[in-house]
């Protein structure tokens, strides 16, 4: 069990500054989800801490011991990468046991040792198979068995579902995260998908262009965004934005409509308001001409245009609703404490 504590890291290639003076305190046991949009320093950040990539600046501590000089292979840690990695030419047992007998490790550990991950992965009997008489998410087992034998200090997982089908994926997140709640183990895991990321955080790192937008539980990312582009990133569909004035607890949207704010702030702001919040309500304060009814099962989207407005505006409704709506104007309604209010200069959440 570790602790991994990132202090004021820095990363430069040549010109270009990727990670911007980043701080991380990773708990014993916790695993922290990193999230964020294609290129904005995840896998960097996650491949300095596994010693593949030097910092420029500041510090990485493993269990309180500075190992920024330290090789990949002296820092006790397992990482388990998307395209699995695996020997052809080996077999499962083979694969697994591999950095053991590197090691040094006497034949009798190995086998243990190899053994209680195959079972603890349910792949007893594929021990003697090779990597191409495999399912990908067998193969993805074998990667994450490989890592568990060492008994590392912390994992690092570098999205690990990215190459398999959707009803895999689903299949292992849920063993990755019943393998940590058994294993309590330190661990970082990079992904680009918000469903991982919310499913498997004990707490979650949104980051933007190398910086860091939010650290937090996946509900306290959800529910109170601190930036404007977390909002945004995390849910699907994605948070609506409207642009308004805040004066006297009261918003004026562009449009000219009306909402009311228990916020003392005064100026302009963006407003943020989840699909998921909207009821249909013939009193609703918010009004909305239907362009396009989308059925997505237990849900139904609704994308129309403000009145009066240019600005688009989803709502998902729960139930059916008729495609009869396109094209005519209907009434919705929220609750007041589902409004998230971001300073229009800052981008910084407000209520």
């Amino acid at each position: 069990m570790s602790e991994i504590k990132l202090e004021n890291l820095k990363k430069s290639f040549g010109k270009t500054e990727v990670i911007h003076d980043l701080s991380i305190d990773v708990k014993d046991g916790e695993l922290i989800v990193i999230v964020g949009p294609s290129g904005c320093g995840k896998s960097t950040l996650l491949r300095m801490v596994a010693g593949l990539e030097d910092a420029n600046q500041g510090n990485i501590l493993i269990d309180g011991k500075k190992v920024n000089e330290l090789e990949p292979m002296e820092r006790n840690i397992a990482m388990v990468f998307q395209n699995y990695a695996l020997y052809p030419h080996m077999t499962v047992f083979e694969n697994m046991a591999y950095g053991l007998k590197i090691a040094k490790i006497p034949k009798e550990e190995i086998n243990s040792r190899v053994q209680k991950a195959a079972d603890i992965l349910e792949l007893g009997q594929l021990l003697e198979r090779k990597p191409n008489q495999l399912s990908g998410g067998q193969r993805q087992r074998v990667a994450m068995g490989r890592a568990i034998v060492r008994n590392p200090a912390a994992f690092l997982f570098d999205e690990p579902l990215s190459n398999l089908d959707a009803k895999l994926r689903v299949q292992m997140r849920l063993e990755i995260k019943k393998l940590q709640t058994q294993l309590k183990t330190t661990s970082l895991y990079v992904t680009h998908d918000q469903v991982e990321a919310m499913t498997l955080a004990d707490r979650m790192i949104v980051m933007n262009q190398g910086n860091v937008e939010h650290i937090g539980t996946p509900l306290e990312v959800y529910t109170k965004p601190k930036t404007l582009f977390t909002a945004q990133f995390i849910g699907s569909p994605a948070m609506n934005i409207l642009s308004g004035d805040c004066q006297k607890g009261q918003i004026s949207l562009n449009n000219g409509t009306t909402l009311k704010t228990n916020s003392n702030h005064s100026g302009k702001v963006n407003v943020g308001l989840r699909p998921e919040d909207f009821i249909m309500d013939d009193n609703g304060s918010i009004k909305l001409k239907v362009e396009l009814v989308e059925l997505i099962g237990a849900n139904t989207l609704i994308h129309g245009k403000l009145e009066n407005s240019n600005e688009v505006l989803v709502a998902s409704i729960a139930g059916v609703i008729s495609e009869d709506k396109v094209g005519k104007n209907i009434n919705l309604a929220f609750k007041d404490d589902k409004l998230h209010l971001f300073n229009a200069n800052t981008d910084l959440r407000i209520n």
